[in-house]
């Protein structure tokens, strides 16, 4: 009998990110995917008002967090992953192919030679395939290309965190254009993620909201399969590319992707301080990093 996690989202207007908790209801214990540590690019200052919220409802539930879980280095906000698991004393996990990251974003950001690209910045990298457990729900580790080289999706029970491959039927799919992305991998993790019992929820990484509606986050195999509108009637590798081409070739980065990428690298740490104790981001400019990559 397949195990059905409690799950809890928590959104972020200004990211239209989803943030989630769920947990073993049997064992009370559980883990936190893909948290956003806030950020005001006007001011330069962080919070931590969404990681607080996330902490607040795992002491008002008695939840027994044992995992801090990214799908990838997001783009459009910072992670608060270790701001996380420095409070409640669990590792922080992520993909084994953020490593590729690391690497291509090195040289876009030209650090220091001894910047670490092995992934050292979490306590563990999963690879394709792998399971661990929350409480007594086995959760297994899809590597889901496309979007990143690095994404992945988390298979807890009739769950899965499908991070930025899906977005909400009627918006479609994520973007494959960043450095790094792949329309056709793409694809192909979406199928994989289809291939999932009908009745799996998959809850995704952002909502915008098209025509102002609620912000939503869940949506099941079956419902994707119907009315996905990139994905309905079953969309051939081909037509899916073609799509996809159109409508990333009108998007512009995202507004926090130059200063979140330098951030997440580092599994959700700000760059370390200089002399007077202050941390730095560092824009490059006239770099061409959408529409097809560097």
């Amino acid at each position: 009998m397949t195990v059905s996690p409690i799950v809890k989202g928590f959104w972020d207007e200004l990211t239209g990110s989803w943030q989630y908790v769920f947990h073993d209801p049997a064992t009370m214990k559980g883990a936190i995917v893909d948290p956003v540590l806030d950020f005001d690019l006007d001011s330069g200052r962080t919070a931590t008002d969404n990681a607080d919220r996330i902490l607040a409802y795992v002491a008002g539930q008695g939840l027994d967090i044992e995992w801090v879980l990214d799908t990838h280095p997001h783009a459009d906000h910072f992670s608060a992953a270790t701001y996380l698991k420095e409070r409640l004393g669990v590792p922080a996990a992520i993909g084994e192919h953020v490593v590729r990251v690391q690497k291509l974003w090195k040289e876009i950001y030209n650090l220091p030679d001894g910047f670490p690209t092995d992934g050292r910045q979490w306590d563990r990298l999963f690879a394709d395939g792998e399971e661990f457990m929350v409480g007594a729900l086995p959760v297994r580790v899809m590597f889901s290309p496309g979007h990143t080289m690095a994404s992945i999706t988390y298979i807890a029970g009739d769950a899965a965190f499908v991070h930025d491959t899906l977005m909400m039927p009627d918006s479609g799919t994520s973007r494959a254009d960043f450095p790094g992305g792949d329309s056709k991998a793409l694809y192909a993790s979406i199928q994989r993620i289809l291939a999932l019992p009908d009745d799996t929820r998959l809850f995704i990484g952002h909502d915008y909201r098209p025509d102002g509606r609620e912000a939503r986050c869940e949506a099941t195999v079956a419902e994707h399969k119907a009315a996905n509108k990139h994905l309905k009637g079953g969309a051939t590798l081909e037509e899916f590319t073609e799509i996809r081409a159109a409508r990333d070739a009108t998007l512009t980065l995202p507004k926090l992707m130059l200063s979140a990428l330098q951030v997440n690298i580092r599994g959700g740490r700000l760059p370390e301080p200089e002399e007077d104790a202050t941390s730095y981001l560092k824009i490059p400019l006239n770099q061409a990093l959408g529409q097809g990559g560097r």
